[in-house]
């Protein structure tokens, strides 16, 4: 399998080094920016498998990158950020992220969330005949085959993280998935930034699902534990 091409789009010169003689060490191909203008050309001109996204950059926000991005293109986007507040994941989520690194970070993290990134690009071009079922409980209908996933057959829009957590949910259907298991099936691995990670992504899934968040009618938490896919008649 040829190696991934990576848009690295960062301003901080040693950051951007770091990143991409860490992909040239790990034979990815790669491509950067310094700024927004430039990663939307690089973005648009190029195609590439993933971005690598840092929201700080010197003439716009990289939230404004994404939703930019996302008018033409479904490409995985991973921010990395020094921003850690929950709300700032969640605005770049909303915007169309698909996953979030906060800095500092660990090569071995970056590598491994590349990776789970790769095996999901594989997987979606690859849907197993025997994977064409469709899930529905209550309003919510799932179809594995088309990876689409409606309530009230309108489709959510969902980042393949939030896709792949509802369907672990769906497929476990009132089960208790733990913290370590859900991380472990997303990422690889179970660090605090998964778990805090877990929590932001569970936070925007569950505001494209349920009515009301506070009041879930599908998603259960279990403190301390993990969730849990509640049947609906």
């Amino acid at each position: 399998m040829s190696k991934l091409l990576i848009l690295v789009v960062e301003d901080d010169t040693s950051v951007r080094n770091l990143i991409t003689t860490t992909l040239k060490a790990h034979e990815y191909r790669y491509l950067t920016a310094p700024d927004g203008q430039s990663a939307i050309l690089e973005a648009s001109s190029h195609n590439p498998d993933i971005v690598l996204l840092d929201l700080g950059l010197p003439d716009m926000d990289g939230v404004e990158i994404i939703k930019k991005i996302r008018t033409w293109s479904n490409m995985p986007i991973i921010v990395i950020s020094a921003r850690s507040e929950d709300t700032d994941k969640i605005d770049a989520l909303d915007a169309g992220a698909d996953d979030y690194l906060t800095k500092p970070f660990s090569v071995e993290e970056l590598l491994a969330r590349l990776r789970v990134t790769q095996r999901r690009l594989l997987m979606m071009q690859k849907v197993s005949p025997a994977e064409a079922v469709v899930f529905v409980n209550g309003k919510l209908r799932v179809d594995y085959a088309a990876g689409c996933a409606y309530l009230n057959e309108e489709e959510l829009h969902l980042t393949p993280i939030e896709y792949k957590l509802l369907c672990l949910l769906t497929r476990n259907i009132g089960k208790v998935l733990t913290h370590t298991f859900l991380t472990q099936s997303i990422w690889g691995s179970s660090w605090d930034n998964d778990i805090a990670s877990l929590r932001v992504f569970m936070a925007t899934l569950r505001k494209k699902i349920e009515k009301e968040p506070n009041s879930p009618q599908y998603i259960q938490t279990h403190i301390g534990v993990g969730y849990r896919m509640l049947k609906v008649d």
